[in-house]
């Protein structure tokens, strides 16, 4: 199966640009033994000899994880050094990277937010904040040898073909359907069973109306969409179409009486552009909210206001998707 070289949103530096010595050597400080990279480290920050040491003795800890944009983004970088410098350590690492993220691979094509040896609900196959996705999208790149990633050797791009068709099946039966219509994704679903689940308390079994979109535009890069493929799609733009909320929008007022000195709240305005949740109930399909003690409420106003200002529950998550990237698609797959 093909796919265009599309660079992943999180590509790090600019067209023949590519990232400085200082954010090279500390992302090759910052890999673990086991392949991958630790998540919400500074890349770009400069490390003293103290540092460095400290970190070659901390190489051995299981703390490795895609989560927020971890090791994906890193192998791009790497990749993107390469092509500046051939620097030989960069092309060792940038593989070993890849293997890593290939052996974190379940056998269904889901990949678990943190390996090896997940715990909780890092176990479940994750497309909370693009996880699985940025995976994907990265071994789609190498799989096509896109620039830059001409390095990387044809047996180990051809196992990042088979990784894309593999977590491609395991999206597709991801997806949910209700009343035998398909509707999106959960933020993370059972590695098992492939059902919806919950992973932090506030994050309830959900249809998201964020993770979603990244995953339709994955299957959207696909040159040439089976009828699995097309149906996922069209099914998730039309839940998109039927779930947008209107008339309304999300304003940060001040407010000195509250810890952060400003609150969150809903206000109704008819100009407004269309807006989705975070979280939708799986049966009602109605918008949900919920504070760290895991009870759903209908309203932003009724959450904690820790959960309230610290999460993003509404946002104009698929508005592009719907009004340039669905139309660009169908014209370029001869649907109308």
């Amino acid at each position: 199966m093909a796919f265009a070289a599309v660079l992943a949103a999180v590509s790090p530096a600019a067209p023949g640009a590519g990232p400085d010595r200082k954010t090279i050597e500390n992302v090759l400080a910052h890999q673990r033994e086991s392949g991958g990279w630790p998540k919400n480290y500074d890349r770009k920050k400069a490390l003293t000899d103290t540092q460095l040491r400290a970190l070659r003795k901390d190489r051995g800890r299981n703390d490795a994880t895609i989560d927020n944009g971890a090791t994906h983004t890193e192998i791009r970088l790497l990749a993107a050094g390469l092509a500046k410098t051939r620097d030989e350590r960069l092309e060792e690492a940038a593989r070993r990277g890849i293997r890593y993220l290939l052996d974190g691979q379940y056998r269904n094509g889901g990949w678990p937010q943190r390996f090896p040896g997940p715990r909780g609900y890092q176990q479940h196959i994750t497309f909370n904040d693009d996880a699985m996705i940025g995976v994907m999208t990265l071994i789609a790149d190498v799989a096509d040898g896109a620039s830059p990633f001409g390095f990387v050797p044809r047996d180990l791009r051809r196992e990042c073909e088979e990784a894309v068709e593999r977590g491609i099946g395991c999206i597709l039966k991801c997806q949910v359907e209700v009343d035998g219509r398909p509707t999106v994704w959960c933020a993370q679903h059972d590695r098992r069973s492939l059902k919806p689940v919950r992973a932090r308390s506030y994050e309830l079994p959900s249809l998201s109306g964020a993770e979603s979109v990244g995953i339709v535009r994955f299957l959207m890069r696909i040159e040439d969409p089976g009828p699995e493929v097309v149906r996922a799609i069209e099914g998730a733009v039309a839940w998109f179409e039927r779930s947008k909320l209107e008339g309304i929008r999300v304003e940060r007022v001040k407010d000195p009486s509250k810890p952060k000195g400003f609150d969150k709240v809903v206000v109704k305005d008819r100009r407004a552009l269309p807006m989705w949740a975070r979280f939708y109930d799986l049966d009602t399909n109605r918008p949900i909210f919920c504070s760290r003690d895991g009870v759903p409420k209908r309203t932003l106003a009724e959450i904690s206001y820790e959960r309230r200002t610290g999460y993003s529950w509404l946002g104009g998550y698929a508005r592009q998707l719907l009004a340039n990237d669905y139309p660009r698609w169908r014209r370029g797959h001869g649907r109308r």
